[in-house]
């Protein structure tokens, strides 16, 4: 596996053998995508939605329904290929811990001609949210700290504007997204390149939205914190921690952390820009390469290990015991209701849970995340009871892609046709680069 290109050094003297120019890089690069506002009352519990177990005995998709779907998800993507809506992509259908499809299309570098494989790696931004919380599942399981430690016992540079939710934050609250600060806090200071050190230790700054545990309210610089409190009480560095305990043991070969370990990867998906006769690649950035929060690069063969094993299907890795707590709702979420037509149209409940959004899905359980950087986007997504998922990850700020995935999980769940990515529509080639391209996007 490719050396990562961050370490992470909080508040405490570094050891000997970590004592490299890499593993001072860190500290000056953390940072996180992820955006999607929201307030929550956290006592809506009573209308939270289910969450399946992930146990082997699925619930099985009526098998025709299934084939049906896949064929009509490769017909969606031939016309997002043959109206060159797409840079590059790379997308992937589960059933069952089988990998039922597998498709890319387009280039991982359109200068140089070279296409998007099944090995291209992908930044995947705020899906990386996701190792952080399996990760810190396992180390909970191991009795190394607790969802209910807080935060004040172990990081002492640890502060917020009101002294009480000082004391009372605790590692589940900064991973569900209820620390009660606004949304995004710090996230466009993040973005003018002001180290993740430095803003972590001026949330005590931040006027509180609400109390601890009381709201929703998306962050990147408070959720990456989680990268401190696993060097405090393990004494190794974060990515490190994910590699040995997540990435190696899924057989996830070509995942790694950082722009350094992006660009050393044999084949990498670089980020792409609209121009008038097609696509054009450019140098991805550093200021959202932040480990807990959007550090992990990834290809289509390591997500796909990845959804078979949040499917339950790598109890090995990753017991049932673990996913069911990460994937229980923990805050109401109710903007992620009214973010897009197709939540518009389909959601009936929305909860963020432990690095995943948890959504009632047309009556099903759905669990879900999208993530966005500049010039990548990635979306993943499941349902728990029927061990059936799907994951897509593209190389440029376009929309079409991200209809596709609720368009196939209609097509599952036998849901009248939607076009939710515009396929019907006529598309110009040569329109300009879509307004949500700007670097102020909120992040997800």
């Amino acid at each position: 596996m490719p050396k990562s290109s961050f370490s992470q050094r909080p508040f405490a003297p570094r050891p000997s053998e970590h004592s490299s120019p890499l593993a001072r890089a860190f500290l000056a690069a953390l940072l996180a995508c992820g955006a999607c506002a929201a307030t929550g009352s956290a006592h809506a519990r009573d209308r939270a939605t289910p969450v399946v177990g992930n146990d082997p005995g699925a619930t099985a998709l009526p098998a025709a329904r299934v084939d049906a779907a896949i064929a009509d998800y490769g017909r969606w993507l031939d016309r997002i290929e043959a109206s060159g809506q797409v840079s590059g992509l790379a997308t992937a259908v589960v059933i069952n811990d089988k990998v039922r499809f597998e498709r890319t299309l387009g280039y991982a570098n359109a200068r140089s001609g070279e296409k998007v494989g099944p090995n291209t790696v992908f930044r995947i931004a705020s899906l990386s949210k996701a190792f952080a919380t399996a990760l810190t599942g396992l180390l909970v399981r191991d009795g190394v700290f607790s969802w209910d430690t807080r935060l004040s016992d172990v990081l002492p540079f640890f502060k917020l504007k009101d002294a009480q939710a000082s004391e009372q934050a605790t590692v589940r609250d900064i991973l569900a997204q209820r620390l009660g600060l606004p949304r995004n806090t710090y996230d466009r200071m993040l973005e003018d390149d002001v180290p993740y050190a430095q803003l972590v230790r001026r949330l005590d700054e931040v006027d509180m939205a609400c109390g601890v545990g009381s709201c929703y309210g998306y962050q990147n610089v408070a959720f990456s914190l989680i990268g401190d409190v696993v060097y405090a009480e393990t004494g190794d560095f974060f990515y490190h921690q994910v590699e040995k305990r997540v990435f190696l043991p899924l057989g996830m070969r070509t995942a790694t952390y950082g722009r350094e370990s992006l660009e050393a990867s044999k084949s990498w998906a670089h980020p792409h820009r609209r121009i008038r006769d097609g696509w054009a690649p450019f140098e991805p950035k550093d200021n959202f390469y932040v480990p807990p929060a959007a550090g992990v690069n990834a290809s289509l063969h390591d997500m796909e290990q990845w959804l078979i094993a949040q499917m339950g299907g790598r109890p090995d890795v990753l017991p049932a015991s673990v996913l069911d707590v990460l994937h229980a709702p923990v805050i109401v979420t109710p903007s992620e209701r009214v973010a897009t037509p197709w939540r518009r149209a389909r959601l009936k409940h929305a909860d963020y849970a432990l690095g995943w959004r948890v959504y009632d899905y047309a009556g099903e359980t759905l669990v879900f995340h999208a993530g966005a950087v500049q010039g990548y986007r990635a979306m993943i997504g499941f349902f728990p009871k029927y061990h059936a998922g799907a994951v897509v990850m593209w190389n440029c700020e376009c929309a079409a892609p991200s209809g596709l995935m609720p368009m196939l999980l209609d097509k599952m769940l036998g849901l009248p046709y939607m076009d939710w990515a515009g396929l019907d529509r006529p598309a110009s080639r040569d329109a300009p680069a879509p307004r949500n391209a700007s670097k102020r996007k909120r992040r997800y």
